[in-house]
């Protein structure tokens, strides 16, 4: 079995950023031209992106859609997108955009049924993102932290009909600390939901250990700073990651 490799481009201010623990006075700029940097991942063969709107965690709407949109046109293949979508009203208007995934955080938790409501009426078109902190929900761009277990959200969505479950160790994010593989195999096991790893990927080896890891329920994995800072080539996690 394969998993997904998604690049990430994360936008700040209509930059390409990184930021480390989920910290907005912690971002490391990578470029100004998000499309050219969709495209050089496509010319390496990446098929997924996965692009998040951070400032528009943060406002509840989105921010960065001009970049985004120029994202969408540039890039061939298939744009997971995340950042403030909490309303009916922007799931369409991405979808309509061409968007083919959208990812729901806060509204998770705040709003399942609107999220429910999402994933019956676009199949396989909803990703419930599971942000964990120190074992709990984090939400509103990972800035607080909840009383729900993570878990909990994710049995809350079991028969919801949603693509997978997105879930990122805030606490190893950016910090290229290797993934915490333990707690995103826990979690597709516990939830009978695919999950796709994110946050603290460092290496090929992060790849190499997930894509074992298939037949658990790990669809695949996010991946954003290793590929930036050069200590992952991604047409190698590519190459990994389908071999498997």
């Amino acid at each position: 079995m394969s998993i997904i490799v998604f690049p990430a481009i994360d936008l700040k201010g209509g930059q390409v950023v990184r930021l480390a623990e989920g910290d907005m006075d912690r971002a490391t700029i990578y470029g100004d031209d998000p499309a050219a940097q969709a495209v050089l991942f496509a010319e390496s063969g990446a098929q997924h992106l996965h692009v998040v709107d951070l400032d528009g965690s943060f406002a509840g709407k989105a921010v960065n859609g001009e970049a985004v949109e120029s994202i969408v046109r540039a890039f061939p293949g298939h744009v997971q997108l995340g950042g403030g979508i909490r309303n009916r009203e922007s799931v369409e208007h991405w979808f309509n955009l061409g968007v083919s995934r959208l990812v729901i955080g806060t509204a998770a938790l705040k709003d399942p049924e609107f999220v429910k409501g999402a994933a019956k009426d676009f199949p396989g078109g909803i990703v419930v993102a599971v942000d964990a902190r120190d074992g709990m929900v984090a939400t509103d761009g990972w800035a607080e932290k909840s009383d729900m277990e993570v878990i909990d959200l994710a049995r809350r969505f079991e028969d919801a009909g949603v693509a997978a479950l997105l879930f990122t160790d805030v606490g190893r994010d950016g910090l290229l600390k290797g993934c915490n593989v333990t707690a995103t195999v826990d979690l597709a096991r516990a939830s009978g939901i695919p999950v796709i790893a994110s946050g603290g990927v460092a290496g090929i080896a992060d790849i190499r250990v997930l894509a074992l890891h298939a037949q658990d329920g790990i669809e695949g994995v996010i991946t954003g700073r290793a590929l930036y800072d050069g200590r992952l080539d991604l047409k190698a996690a590519l190459a990994i990651a389908a071999a498997e």
